[in-house]
This record gives structure tokens, C-alpha cells and sequence, in this order.
């Protein structure tokens, strides 16, 4: 495979695609949808045959649980591109309007960024869901995901192609990469590729920010903690604690890192150690937590680990600034939550600790594009600039700034008799011009 071929003609394809109307990228979802599922059986076939290979190669099981694509998840893609169809086209919007001086107008406008290149894990649905994302913003797309879901995203992404030509986008608009040397090329084309978004952990986060001139959006480790407080409800907490580290384990918005503040700890630590337990979880603990509660005893590493399984750390702490400070301090920026009926502390947590996403009496399984109502996600960022937490529509677009003249020039506004700029806000849309 030719990947500078390739990327070149995605790059053709997303100035294309950039200019396609809402009504056919619509059509062009329902009819990915309609293939998907008339196609549904060569999908299963191909995702039974990696995990078969996965097996063999003693996969670890929670990413054999992110490698298999049942009916189940088929639905679930179909329901995440049901919601984008809902959603409003996000090209093309007129963000902000002002007119600098009579028959001179300036419009701030949103655009597609062009072309992403998204490495992601074991999980066939998110290439789906990261295709037909781009899709709705306009953008063309470059996916590599994990080698061990190879046979089911060359399926995948051979129905989605099949759906888009038959609904008129333009070809090459989504490329599939195979390899690792795939990605390598890839990450050298910085006139072909607009935006680089790696899933993975931090250390792949950084191979990908250090061997490459394009900008990278990063998501690195799912780290995310739940704090309970001294003033928490207790069968709250437990219930929260269990929904947000057991409802899903393999996935980066689950908790593996509990902090538990002393004055409630001896209440909620049996509680939770029984909840917890009955699913499966192991439990390590700080010596505190080791002095109420049988379990083993936490290391240095534990505060910094994602398990993506079923093992929870746990750490009683003596105030919520503590907690805060220990998640700054091991927190990869992800989700983290706050367990109190106290609103004054509650948004104590949220102003002084340094996540993309703070919840408060809530599950940090929320932490999703879909349930946010962002039409699915490319990924969760962990980035300050230009996108932060569930990176959906939005996150996939850019801006274009547009003046409308009648004939201004620069020197009717210098010199002495030089006429000035009104800057005043405009009500009416581009589009309405």
C-alpha cells in the first residue's frame, strides 16, 4: 500500500467533502446504517476470526472484550449514527458576525479541519463511530486501528466505502492504515494530514508527538477517581463507586482509583469493599485503608495505573484539598468525580482540579460523546487547546474567517483623513447574505 497515495487522495477528497451539503451526508449515514446491517453476518464472520487469532495469542481479556463485535454492538453504532443524523450540520455556521465599517461585514465561520488521522485500540465499533463522525463534519478520514481487529475493520471499512459511493461522496475519502509502518508513514505527511488523534497510553501518546510536524490532539491514560466525601450520601457513593468502575471495566472513562475521606471512611469502606467484591474487584488499599478494611496493601504504581479491569485502588484522605492534590498529581486529565450533598465543596473539586471532565453525584461512565449528545466521539482529549474531553462534532471542526466588501481598501483607513472602524455586532448569518 501507497500511503502517500492514499493520504493524497483523502486530502483531494476532504476539500470535497468539506463542501457536501447536510442532506447528502445524512443519506449518506442512513445508508451506512442500512449496509452495515444487510451485511451484518460478513462482519461477525470476520470479527469471530480475530478473536480466534486473539485466543491463540492470549490476548489479554480486557481487550478481548473491546475486540468483540456482537449484535449488540452493531446496534449500539447504528443508535450512535442515528444521533448524528438528528444533529444539526456543524458546517458552515456562522459563530460571529460585526460589521467593521459600512458595507464592510466580517464572518467568523465553521469549517471542517480536513484530514484526521485517528490510531485507535482493539475496538471495531470505534471505527465506525469515527468514520461516520467525520463524515458528518465534513472531514475525510485516515484510521488505523488495532492489528489484533484487522480482518473486522477491513470489513468495516469496506461497507462504509461501498454506503458513501453510493451515496455520491467522494472516493478515497476514507483510507484504512494496517500497519505500525503504515502509521509511521503516515506521521510524515504533514502536507496530506491536518490533525493526528492517538487513543492509547501516554507513552504512545508521546511516540506519536515526537515523531511527527502534524498537530496531535492527545488522549492519554484513562486515570479517573471518584472521591467520596465527608458529606456524601454513603448508599450513593457505593452505588457510584460500583456503576463507576464495574458497569464497564475496559474502557477509559472507568475508575481505578477510589479516595475516600476519613471522617466517613470507616462507614463507607465495608460497604464498599462488599459491593465491590461481589463483582469480582480487587481491592488495594493505603495503610489506612488497610487498617479498616482486608485488603491488599497499594504501592507507588497503583496511584499512576489504569487496570482496565477489575481491580480498584483505594485511598483515605484527610481533606478535599488532599484529594484534589492526588488527583493532580497521578490524574491523567480524564474524569474525575466528587460524591457530596455539599455544593460549596463540590464546585471546589471542580474549580481547583485539573480534569477535561468533573462530575459531581454522578457516574464517570458519562464521560462519552454519545451520552453528551455529541453524536459518539473521535476520542476523549486530554489537551488545553482546541478540543477538550469527549471530542465529538465540534472537536472536529475549524474556522474561516470571511469579509464581505464593495470595493475597501486599507489606505481609506490610514492617514490623516483616514476613516475608522465601527466594529459593530451583526444579527444576521453568513448564509443569510
Amino acid at each position: 500500500m501507497d500511503i502517500h497515495s492514499v493520504a493524497m487522495q483523502c486530502k483531494e477528497a476532504a476539500i470535497l467533502m468539506s463542501a457536501l451539503s447536510g442532506p447528502v451526508k445524512d443519506a449518506a449515514l442512513k445508508n451506512i446504517i442500512r449496509v452495515l446491517t444487510d451485511q451484518s453476518d460478513q462482519i461477525f464472520e470476520a470479527n469471530a476470526k480475530d478473536l480466534e487469532q486473539a485466543q491463540k495469542d492470549k490476548l489479554e481479556a480486557p481487550l478481548m472484550k473491546r475486540l468483540k463485535f456482537d449484535r449488540m454492538k452493531l446496534a449500539e453504532v447504528c443508535d450512535g449514527i442515528e444521533s448524528l443524523i438528528k444533529l444539526e450540520d456543524p458546517v458552515g455556521r456562522t459563530l460571529s458576525a460585526k460589521e467593521l465599517d459600512k458595507g464592510l461585514r466580517l464572518y467568523k465561520v465553521s469549517r471542517p479541519i480536513g484530514v484526521i488521522g485517528v490510531i485507535f485500540e482493539s475496538r471495531p465499533d470505534a471505527l465506525v463511530q469515527i468514520a461516520a463522525l467525520c463524515l458528518k463534519s465534513g472531514n475525510a478520514a485516515l484510521l488505523k486501528g488495532g492489528r489484533e481487529a484487522l480482518r473486522t475493520n477491513q470489513v468495516l471499512s469496506s461497507l462504509i466505502l461501498k454506503a458513501g459511493r453510493e451515496s455520491g461522496l467522494p472516493e478515497g475519502w476514507l483510507g484504512l492504515l494496517e500497519t505500525r509502518d503504515h502509521v509511521d508513514q503516515m506521521l510524515k505527511l504533514e502536507k496530506a494530514v491536518d490533525l493526528i488523534i492517538p487513543r492509547g497510553s501516554n507513552e504512545f501518546v508521546r511516540y506519536i508527538m515526537d515523531h511527527t510536524n502534524i498537530p496531535v490532539l492527545g488522549h492519554a491514560d484513562g486515570i479517573c477517581h471518584l472521591y467520596i466525601d465527608r458529606f456524601a450520601d454513603a448508599a450513593m457513593a457505593v452505588n457510584l463507586a460500583v456503576d463507576s468502575k464495574c458497569q464497564y471495566v475496559a474502557v477509559c472513562n472507568a475508575v481505578e482509583t477510589l479516595l475516600v475521606h476519613e471522617a466517613v471512611a470507616k462507614e463507607i469502606l465495608p460497604a464498599l469493599k462488599q459491593a465491590l467484591e461481589a463483582k469480582g474487584v480487587e481491592m488495594v488499599g493505603c495503610e489506612k485503608t488497610r487498617q479498616i478494611i482486608e485488603v491488599g496493601a497499594a504501592t507507588e504504581e497503583d496511584w499512576k495505573t489504569e487496570y482496565l479491569d477489575l481491580k480498584v485502588s483505594v485511598r483515605v484522605v484527610p481533606s478535599l484539598k488532599a484529594a484534589v492534590d492526588h488527583i493532580n498529581r497521578y490524574g491523567s486529565g480524564h474524569t474525575d468525580g466528587i460524591v457530596t450533598r455539599d455544593k460549596a465543596r463540590a464546585l471546589y473539586f471542580m474549580d481547583h482540579t485539573d480534569t477535561a471532565d468533573a462530575f459531581w453525584n454522578c457516574s464517570t461512565r458519562f464521560s462519552d460523546g454519545f451520552r453528551f449528545g455529541l453524536g459518539a466521539e473521535v476520542g476523549i482529549s486530554t489537551n488545553k487547546i482546541h478540543a477538550r474531553g469527549p471530542v465529538g462534532l465540534e472537536g472536529l471542526m475549524i474556522y474561516q474567517w470571511r469579509l464581505l466588501g464593495d470595493g475597501h481598501c486599507v489606505q481609506d483607513y490610514a492617514g490623516e483623513n483616514a476613516r475608522t472602524f465601527t466594529h459593530t455586532p451583526l444579527e444576521t448569518r453568513f448564509d443569510q447574505e
